[in-house]
């Protein structure tokens, strides 16, 4: 690995499987610290273990502010602060028509896919700011692009995603912090595999031109293009890696 993050903290939301660990290993190995945050641990002793060198493992419910300050108090405690924000945590809601739509279920998946990355900027972009500039990547997806019947609360909270980006870009540029979102389209992870929904959001491996979803490990390695000095001067902007899915018009 080159280290191109040596020296660099950096803060990982949804990072307890998936594509959320897949960056926070990425990371480590070009030389960052990592905090670990997530709701819900398949192995957290062995996440523990794996990054006892430099990493921490916290509990973080994204759409809790409290929880975002307790976590970055433990950051700065533990490193001396934070460099990087990966708003990677995210959910998605069971298939259903608006007028059909339970507005509890809505409210959980912007709670999390709206909120959280909100919520994330404002509380670790005053550690970024002290630290001297950094970078803020929100994971959106292709549903951030194109509508998707059926998917109204994923769709909606992805534009938002996207929409947020482009403000915090704005105003945090002049801090030297950089705030871009990548929008993958499938990915090979536990919350694809097993719901139902997900896998309506993104095309059949076969239908798409490289004829296969990706793997984790390819969008950690766009966030860290994002995360690292080699992106210096992309902000505000939109990075898809969906292996061709949105070629065709009118599709996300």
């Amino acid at each position: 690995m080159t280290g191109k993050l040596d020296g660099k903290v950096a803060l990982i939301s949804g990072a307890g499987r998936g594509q959320g660990l897949a960056e926070a290993r990425l990371f480590r190995s070009e030389g960052a610290s990592v905090v670990l945050t997530d709701v819900h641990y398949d192995d957290r002793a062995a996440l523990e273990r794996e990054f006892a060198d430099a990493g921490l493992v916290g509990d973080l419910d994204v759409g809790d502010a409290g929880q975002w300050q307790a976590i970055v108090e433990a950051a700065r405690h533990r490193f001396g602060g934070i460099d990087i924000l990966i708003n990677n945590a995210g959910i998605v809601a069971p298939s259903a028509a608006i007028i059909d739509l339970d507005l509890d279920l809505y409210q959980r998946v912007i709670r999390v896919n709206q909120i959280g990355p909100l919520l994330g900027i404002k509380y670790v972009a005053p550690s970024i700011i002290a630290r001297g500039g950094g970078a803020i990547v929100n994971i959106s997806s292709v549903a951030g692009l194109g509508a998707i019947p059926g998917a109204a609360p994923y769709v909606s909270s992805k534009f938002a995603t996207r929409g947020l980006t482009k403000v915090a870009a704005i105003e945090l540029g002049p801090h030297k912090i950089r705030v871009n979102s990548i929008h993958p389209g499938g990915v090979d992870t536990p919350m694809l595999r097993q719901s139902e929904s997900a896998k309506r959001i993104n095309y059949e491996p076969k239908n798409l031109p490289l004829g296969r979803i990706a793997q984790p490990e390819e969008v950690a390695r766009l966030a860290l293009f994002l995360a690292c000095d080699d992106s210096s001067y992309c902000t505000g902007s939109e990075f898809v890696i969906d292996g061709g899915q949105t070629c065709a018009l009118g599709t996300p």
